[in-house]
């Protein structure tokens, strides 16, 4: 059964990697193997002679265990997995949802008021600023979706377009890895206390700024980066409230690593906090442009014989807006891949594969590669298996380089990351136009990051 189990895994790994082959999205072959391998575990569970023990990360013999202890340890297991996967989807929605209340109010384009110049060369620099420090932040995904959504209403050639698409991937991953709510990855490392908020930054800001700047240094010197250009003439729709709501919504964000540090209480509780804090503004914000809304129909009205007693436009909660606005698809994709790496886990096959790798090669080796990986197999199943071969301890050199592998090394290729496919999407980018002319700078940013990290670990951490 165990045979079956990874085969499922392989091909619906297969899938997930093929999706834009197979014209079929991520989340449906996720789903189908995680419901496939914790069916096939049920069915097998007799047979097994061993189980991982995912508490003290030790492998249990249970080959004198009874049919009813073994399913009751089943559940125990799939209930401990299934805890641990929902704090991290409900973290997910709740700053995904925040995102969604900030851009009802057109927030964001708040940002483009920080865009003054005509010189391609600055706005580059920007731009990529600008990346990695949103993707702190709103995450990596979000910060490339607003800043080529803000590039389109400054630039109208898509050919200047799509070069500053490629590197605001490049520092958007950059930025997410140095941050707990950055990147789904770095989110599930500090959510599973794998690493806290304060020594990631202080490990990985300088490797990941190293990551960021390599790239838009050198692509500064090519041509398509020289001249100026002509501002567009399009608007992006303002909103007198859009300002607060963006400086709030980041702020409650931002907040969400302080609360855990005071409280000690899981991430999700600080964000479902800040995710209350700011749609009880939106709400109220929307209700008093609601009312001023509807007095002056009345008043526009007010000389005739009937009155309708609806306003022209129905008043819609931001709140209820925004979270049938939240990438769902993602969320289950999510579910599906971490319940996937919890069934092989629980079978201690993770754990075994991890420690055959320790005994072949290094563990920073082992770590690059897998940033490498990252780069054509998604991150997030990487990581959460990765969490299941090392038992180091919190903020262990180990998982901060995990962080700063899987979240920047997706850049060197368009389809290793969310935010390299949701530019592919918008600004049309081919997979082989980014393979010739942005790969490379991906690269040595990743390598000279790596290196930065390596050095550091080596020279100071170390000590």
């Amino acid at each position: 059964m165990e045979l079956f189990i990874v085969f499922v895994f392989v091909l619906g790994y297969l899938a997930i990697t093929l999706e834009h082959s197979l014209k079929v999205d991520k989340l449906v072959p996720s789903l189908l193997m995680m419901a496939l391998a914790w069916a096939g575990i049920a069915f097998g569970l007799p047979d097994f002679t061993s189980w991982f023990d995912s508490a003290n990360h030790e492998i249990m013999d249970i080959s004198g265990v009874g049919s009813d202890e073994k399913g009751a340890l089943m559940e125990e297991t799939l209930l401990h997995h299934f805890g641990k996967t929902c704090e991290i989807l409900i973290f997910l929605i709740g700053a995904m949802t925040i995102v969604e209340i900030v851009d009802h109010f057109h927030g964001f384009s708040t940002i483009k008021g920080f865009i003054r110049t005509n010189k391609k060369k600055t706005l580059l620099w920007i731009v990529s600023i600008m990346a990695f420090i949103l993707s702190a932040i709103i995450d990596n995904l979000t910060a490339t979706i607003v800043l080529i959504t803000i590039l389109r209403k400054i630039l109208d050639d898509s050919k200047d377009r799509i070069w500053f698409a490629g590197i605001i991937v490049i520092a958007a991953n950059a930025g997410g890895a140095w941050s707990p709510i950055g990147d789904v990855t770095t989110t599930m490392l500090w959510m599973g206390d794998k690493v806290t908020a304060i020594y990631l930054f202080e490990y990985l800001i300088l490797p990941s700024l190293v990551c960021m700047l390599v790239p838009t240094f050198i692509a500064s010197f090519l041509k398509p980066f020289r001249g100026t250009f002509t501002h567009s003439e399009e608007q992006i729709q303002e909103n007198s409230k859009a300002s607060l709501m963006l400086y709030l919504g980041l702020g409650m964000i931002v907040f969400v690593p302080l609360f855990k540090t005071v409280t000690h209480l899981p991430p999700y509780v600080g964000m479902m906090l800040s995710l209350g804090v700011v749609a009880l503004f939106a709400e109220v914000i929307s209700v008093r442009q609601f009312k001023m809304s509807f007095i002056g129909v009345v008043k526009k009205d007010k000389a005739q014989d009937y009155v309708s007693p609806e306003p022209h436009g129905h008043h819609e909660s931001p709140t209820f807006r925004a979270l049938t606005k939240i990438e769902m698809p993602s969320i289950l994709f999510f579910l599906g891949i971490l319940m996937t790496v919890a069934a092989l886990e629980s079978l201690g096959l993770v754990f075994n594969f991890g420690q055959s790798v320790q005994e072949s090669m290094h563990n920073d080796v082992f770590v690059m590669l897998l940033g490498v990986g990252s780069a054509v197999i998604d991150n997030v199943p990487l990581v959460a298996a990765s969490m299941g071969m090392f038992h180091e301890g919190t903020d262990h050199h180990i998982w901060h380089f995990i962080a700063y592998a899987a979240g920047t090394g997706g850049s060197m290729l368009i389809i290793g990351s969310a935010s390299g496919v949701v530019a592919m999407g918008m600004e049309r980018i081919s997979f082989f136009w980014y393979l010739k002319n942005i790969s490379w700078l991906a690269l040595l940013g990743y390598l000279a990051g790596g290196g930065v990290y390596l050095l550091m670990d080596m020279l100071i951490f170390a000590q």
